[in-house]
């Protein structure tokens, strides 16, 4: 009896081993999604097993018996690289065993233009335009027609568009080296030198046969055909008769080599042009005819050349107005005619390398709509002839990491934290000279309405540097759990704001942000001074609900921060009640509702100035707590303000002043009224009190010039 029960129980253990192993065979892989077991069996049917992540990254292997299929990894496990919300987007990605991509799926993003403004399907059908891509391809955002693999670009979604192609690219690099499937031990290419001392006579002919002159042709039936199956095709296709007129007809030389840059620039302009470069920038030639420019609009703007741009590796190098020089003649013998010549200059944070390949590409766009175009891309190759260069030998290192994103985006938009960097040091000047400023009101109210016009338009609208309480929530929680610096600089408007409003928090309270720097706040306080200037009636509120009211922003914070706490995507749901979004960031094209909400709060505000900014706004109960921290007051006071004087209370359009006298850090907008009044002799009552004394005083005669009789009698 003992026996066979021994045995039974052996029987069912070994049942229960066989149910555990097949189990584990047959259904791996069962802590991932829906959406990640549908895209794997969509594209390896066949597949029996899927491991669990694993390595570093953890990567799923996904096998037919002893067969393996591919691979499959999400995004957030390799890279994370935040996005426009400042959150990473998260991507599944299936490789298959050579290292290409076979299947890209968006699994989760926080993107607020993609989430309320430009369709998500948007960015689905980019995240698809990966398939079939390489470990190693050259990836380029917009239609090509090179070898070099393209995805269509989001017109709006720049910043989006960015990081998707960064996360995919970044991560399947690291995986298939992590695997095995490419080689980063291939021989590096090292830099090579430029022979300076090398020149020999050469007219144009010449130079263009051993291809130290390049050319790029391109016909109107070219460009044409480049969009097809696009929509931007048929869109001003050329007629038949004139497909084969030319588009643009682009030559680009290399031009620190002395043998092409004296021969085509001339002995003069060559030495000019080569003492104008420091150590490491190197300078290339740009000439064309045809029906298009290669300067583009960034030309006529002074910011970026948008049409042209050199690629060497995985380095993109782009020109703005600073990087190039007029070429105003060339001297080659049998030099064609040119419409349009110019020299770019590459600096020396690129670090070009002369003897290596390089690629000039041209991009061309094609409007489908108001503010949607279509791009296309086209490229040539230009490799200098051995005989101008001297190439050490080349030494096995691994291929370093690329630059982070956000370094890339900081450089590609130089020209807004230009502009915002003077506008803040214009702002600190007024702040610093406050005293000296309130002394001529017409001037400061002039000075105040540009700013407050500035931070609307270009601040907000433009820039959409809007601060959000949503930037409060993702800044606690990246505190709380593991903070990236990363996480903050994707976006570099945002983050100077950030770090200004910060700093001045210290100093002045939230009255800098709120009553200055923030767009929607300057859109009421613009609307609400028309609404005056018309004579629309002004209400408000008994001081007693109004300081009762303040406490609701308070409960709406701690509303949202509590939601956080559970779940930061549900916060975000519910940080609608800010219309920042709505108004400036998408400029009311959203859903009805949305828009009748902002629509609302600025017809309060019509009759009640910054209603929304004294009782609902979350962010600004957010920066009113570290108010309390400020370091100085700045906002003078007499003895008499409150009791008896009671103007600046009254006047106080946003009734921050207690009837005491008491001016309320924490709902102040520093708009300095009050400070003008403060030091306006003739409205001012303890003032006008004091300057009637002072002329009653000098009016009365003095004791020695009254007659002794009289002083007698």
């Amino acid at each position: 009896m003992e026996y066979s029960l021994d045995k039974g129980c052996l029987r069912l253990l070994l049942v229960a081993v066989l149910l555990l192993f097949t189990s584990a065979w047959c259904n791996a892989g069962e802590g991932m999604t829906a959406i990640e077991k549908q895209r794997i069996n969509e594209i390896f049917p066949q597949a029996d097993v899927i491991s669990d992540p694993l390595g570093e990254p953890p990567v799923r292997t996904i096998s037919q018996g002893e067969h393996t299929l591919g691979y499959a990894y999400q995004t957030r496990d390799v890279f994370q690289i935040p996005a426009y919300s400042g959150k990473p987007i998260n991507l599944h990605i299936i490789l298959d065993a050579k290292g290409t991509i076979k299947d890209a799926v968006v699994l989760e993003h926080h993107e607020p233009i993609l989430l309320v403004g430009i369709p998500e399907q948007k960015l689905f059908d980019f995240v698809a335009g990966y398939q079939e891509v390489g470990a190693n391809d050259r990836v380029v955002v917009g239609h090509s027609v090179t070898a070099a693999k393209s995805v269509d670009a989001i017109t709006g979604a720049t910043v989006t568009v960015m990081v998707v192609n960064e996360s995919i690219m970044r991560s399947v690099r690291k995986v298939a080296t992590s695997l095995g499937l490419i080689n980063v031990n291939a021989a590096a290419p090292t830099r090579a030198e430029v022979l300076d001392d090398l020149f020999n006579a050469a007219d144009w002919t010449q130079l263009t046969g051993v291809g130290a002159i390049r050319r790029l042709h391109l016909s109107r039936g070219q460009v044409d055909d480049s969009f097809r199956d696009t929509a931007a095709e048929g869109v001003d296709d050329a007629p038949p008769d004139s497909r084969d007129e030319t588009f643009i007809n682009l030559y680009y030389a290399y031009l620190n080599a002395p043998t092409i840059g004296r021969n085509l620039l001339g002995e003069s302009q060559y030495r000019w042009l080569m003492d104008e470069l420091k150590p490491g920038e190197h300078a290339i030639a740009v000439m064309a005819e045809g029906l298009y420019s290669f300067k583009g609009s960034g030309y006529v703007r002074g910011g970026i050349f948008d049409r042209v741009q050199l690629r060497q590796r995985s380095d993109i190098i782009s020109f703005r107005d600073l990087d190039y020089y007029r070429l105003s003649d060339v001297y080659a013998q049998g030099m064609p005619e040119f419409r349009e010549m110019a020299i770019f200059v590459i600096r020396s944070h690129y670090d070009f390398d002369p003897g290596g390949s390089w690629d000039l590409e041209l991009l061309v766009r094609r409007q489908t709509g108001p503010v949607e175009g279509v791009f296309s891309s086209f490229s040539a190759t230009y490799q200098i002839p051995d005989a101008y260069v001297s190439r050490p030998a080349p030494l096995v290192v691994d291929e370093p990491d690329p630059e982070p994103i956000w370094v890339s985006i900081w450089r590609n938009k130089s020209m807004q934290i230009g502009v915002v960097i003077v506008s803040l040091a214009l702002l600190l000047i007024i702040l610093f000279l406050q005293d000296y400023f309130v002394r001529f009101p017409r001037l400061l109210h002039n000075l105040r309405r540009i700013y407050l016009l500035y931070t609307v338009i270009f601040l907000g609208w433009y820039a959409l540097g809007q601060l959000s309480i949503v930037n409060v929530l993702t800044f606690t929680h990246a505190v709380m759990q593991d903070f990236h610096w990363e996480l903050f600089l994707i976006d570099p408007v945002i983050f100077i704001l950030w770090t200004f409003t910060a700093a001045t928090i210290l100093l002045w309270g939230r009255g800098v942000f709120c009553g200055w720097l923030c767009p929607f706040g300057a859109l009421q306080e613009l609307i609400n001074e028309a609404a005056r200037k018309i004579k629309i009636p002004q209400f408000d509120l008994p001081f007693g609900l109004h300081e009762r009211l303040w406490a609701v922003k308070y409960i709406i914070l701690l509303a949202l921060f509590g939601v956080s706490l559970e779940s930061m995507a549900t916060a975000e749901k519910y940080a609608e009640v800010e219309p920042f979004k709505t108004s400036i960031t998408l400029f009311f094209n959203r859903e009805w509702w949305f828009v009748a909400y902002a629509g609302v709060l600025l017809l309060i505000n019509v009759f009640t100035r910054k209603f929304y900014c004294r009782y609902i706004c979350p962010l600004g109960a957010a920066l009113a707590i570290p108010t309390k921290f400020r370091l100085f007051d700045w906002l003078k006071r007499r003895k008499e303000c409150g009791n008896p004087c009671q103007l600046c209370a009254v006047e106080c359009e946003i009734q921050a002043i207690h009837p005491d006298g008491r001016i309320n850090a924490n709902e102040c907008h520093h708009c300095l009224d009050c400070q003008m009044t403060y030091h306006n002799e003739r409205k001012c009552p303890p003032l006008v009190l004091k300057n009637k004394r002072q002329r009653k005083n000098a009016a009365a005669p003095k004791p020695e010039q009254i007659p002794a009789t009289q002083l007698d009698g």
